[in-house]
């Protein structure tokens, strides 16, 4: 990968640029849409949840994390078949067309984070210390979503199906996050079964760094990193695998 960093810095660019063409405010769009959904949000579901601590922020912070999650496993399913020239004429390694998309989409997640840390320093009144390790979450998190980008992209080739798929699963793992209600309603005898879903646990981590200003334990750590080990390694595998008739079935 590092001998072709340029060629990846290039299409990352190149894949920032397309998602806000034509568009009068361009990329501000990547800022006001998050915002602008935690404001609906807010508004509906503030008489369940208001009394909530820190209900507002936690709903932001959810916000950016499943942003992150669901516009980087979306838009890298359309990696290989979108640049189907790329992948017929020029022989490079198939991998770097997803990676390039999800760094587009980790810039995009970073400076809504970035444009995030004022909000929370006015709600809050002060920045936790432990903000510090929002960079180390967030490279693990960048681990996961590449192995499930790796994964989709290559089935997606084959079955275009797929797309309709993930479109109905990312919304069932939408109300399956605890963006907009909080972990204490989850029924004690549903949390082991709720809590397979790694979305849960980087929100939860990201919430405790950045808002409660807690260190996540040992164990959650270890766990997400073994959700991101173990997506990367089936979604490089399958990549590997089915990424020898790539140019037959484009």
């Amino acid at each position: 990968m590092w001998q072709y960093r340029e060629l990846i810095w290039n299409l990352t660019v190149v894949d920032l640029k397309n998602r806000y063409q034509n568009t009068s405010l361009g990329f501000f769009w990547s800022l006001l849409s998050p915002l602008l959904l935690a404001l609906v949000l807010y508004v509906i579901f503030r008489h369940l949840f208001g009394r909530e601590e820190n209900f507002a922020i936690n709903l932001l912070v959810g916000i950016m994390c499943w942003r992150f999650f669901a516009n980087g496993t979306s838009s890298s399913l359309h990696a290989i078949v979108g640049k189907a020239s790329l992948v017929t004429r020029v022989y490079i390694p198939r991998q770097i067309l997803v990676l390039s998309n999800v760094l587009a989409n980790i810039i995009s997640s970073l400076l809504e984070f970035i444009v995030l840390l004022p909000i929370l320093f006015v709600l809050l009144g002060y920045l936790p210390v432990t903000v510090l390790l929002f960079p180390l979450i967030h490279l693990i998190y960048l681990w996961f979503i590449y192995g499930a980008g790796l994964l989709l992209s290559s089935l997606y080739v084959y079955f275009r199906d797929i797309n309709q798929i993930w479109q109905v699963v990312t919304q069932v793992l939408f109300f399956c996050s605890p963006i907009v209600y909080p972990l204490s309603i989850i029924p004690v005898y549903i949390m082991p079964y709720y809590l397979l879903n790694p979305v849960t646990l980087f929100m939860g981590m990201y919430r405790d760094v950045m808002v409660a200003g807690d260190l996540p334990s040992l164990y959650s750590i270890g766990v997400v990193i073994g959700f991101a080990i173990a997506v990367y390694l089936v979604g490089s595998f399958t990549f590997s695998k089915l990424q020898r008739r790539f140019a037959e079935e484009l």
